[in-house]
């Protein structure tokens, strides 16, 4: 009888569909760990607002003034959380400098319209040089601006960190839950097994999205509420694959020797069985994770995800999908085909890890 095939890693990387999704989750990865130094709207959830430069095409530059109530170096920076800081950018269309003051045309204002800046908004000791060149600054909008006037660009790059946060949480409570209950039943059979069967049927008979949104309205509306919400309704299939392979892998001859040899049924399953059962579970994570981010998309397009001014690509749609019939549809598609990329890479993987993991190829 001959053994299984075994692959090499290697091969997994020859399929090229697997390699460029594999490329493009590694990618999104880091844009999600190095979000607020990547971003050019480095403020805490790229919330820097311009109202009167709202929905503005990709590509559009404007002239910022830099104003605060305080120096504009009292500042406090975080690598996770972004910048807080006091200063407010103004778009400008034209400025007057005085060596007692400064007058500035705001943008969208007539030509003969100018506006005088009290004096405490300005950096003290007041130097025309030094304030033209540190606080008169170009900003381009290379994706363009949503309705509110925040940079699309820097929207998108921090909203990666939800839809990718969703997924590694919601598949570890997925995943610890489901394996917990389907090894446990699959192992011991009998009336536990019944019970768990039952629970898993009426969890499965509920339609997903609806028990999401009452687990949602029940814990409240918020970021980890999604995590919670959506981790306790994804772990349903976990738990009937790995009660169907522990039930087969249970019978294996080399099981029944470790019991034989007075081995404990928890050193058996956790060392002998469970260890099986891994690259199923492999498959239905990458599937998972790709479900949860639909899931989390929804549920923010719904207005029960991540709450403003959190950056949520769902959120985004929500925001702009009215721009679809506007004549400014990329509001909208930009951060639909976010959603559209990242569930096609982790679909893509998970069918790639399924023919990988095959013993039967």
């Amino acid at each position: 009888m001959s053994s299984p095939k075994r692959h090499s890693p290697l091969e997994f990387f020859r399929d090229p569909w697997a390699t460029i999704s594999f490329a493009y989750i590694f990618l999104l990865i880091l844009v999600a760990f190095f979000a607020y130094q990547i971003a050019p709207d480095s403020t805490s959830n790229a919330n820097q607002m311009h109202l009167s430069i709202h929905s503005k095409p990709p590509g559009f530059k404007s002239k910022m003034i830099l104003l605060a109530g305080e120096n504009l170096s009292n500042q406090s920076t975080s690598f996770f959380y972004g910048n807080m800081n006091s200063s407010v950018e103004i778009p400008i269309q034209d400025f007057k400098v005085f060596n007692e003051g400064i007058q500035i045309q705001p943008y969208g204002m007539p030509k003969d319209y100018y506006e005088l800046v009290a004096k405490k908004r300005l950096p003290q000791p007041f130097i025309v040089s030094q304030f033209i060149q540190k606080n008169i600054v170009e900003k381009i909008f290379y994706l363009g601006t949503d309705k509110y006037g925040r940079d699309l660009l820097s929207r998108l790059i921090i909203g990666t960190r939800i839809s990718l946060s969703i997924g590694f949480v919601a598949v570890f409570i997925s995943l610890f839950t489901g394996i917990f209950l389907g090894a446990v039943a699959g192992y011991y059979g009998g009336y536990v097994d019944k019970v768990i069967v039952w629970l898993i049927n009426v969890v499965w008979s509920i339609p997903t999205l609806l028990m999401v949104i009452a687990i949602t309205l029940a814990l409240g509306r918020g970021f980890w509420q999604v995590f919670i919400a959506v981790g306790l309704t994804m772990w349903v299939e976990v738990a009937r694959v790995v009660r169907g392979q522990v039930l087969t892998i249970k019978e294996k001859t080399y099981v029944q020797a470790a019991l034989a040899l007075g081995f404990s049924n928890k050193r058996v399953l956790i060392n002998h069985v469970l260890p099986m059962v891994i690259a199923p579970i492999i498959v239905i994570s990458a599937a998972n994770f790709a479900s949860a981010i639909l899931i989390e998309s929804g549920l923010s397009f719904l207005g029960i995800g991540a709450q403003p001014p959190i950056p949520s690509w769902g959120g985004m749609v929500k925001d702009h999908f009215r721009y679809l019939l506007l004549g400014k549809p990329y509001l909208a598609i930009l951060p639909g085909l976010a959603i559209m990329s990242l569930v096609l890479a982790f679909m893509t993987l998970g069918n790639s890890l399924r023919d990988f993991l095959d013993v039967k190829n």
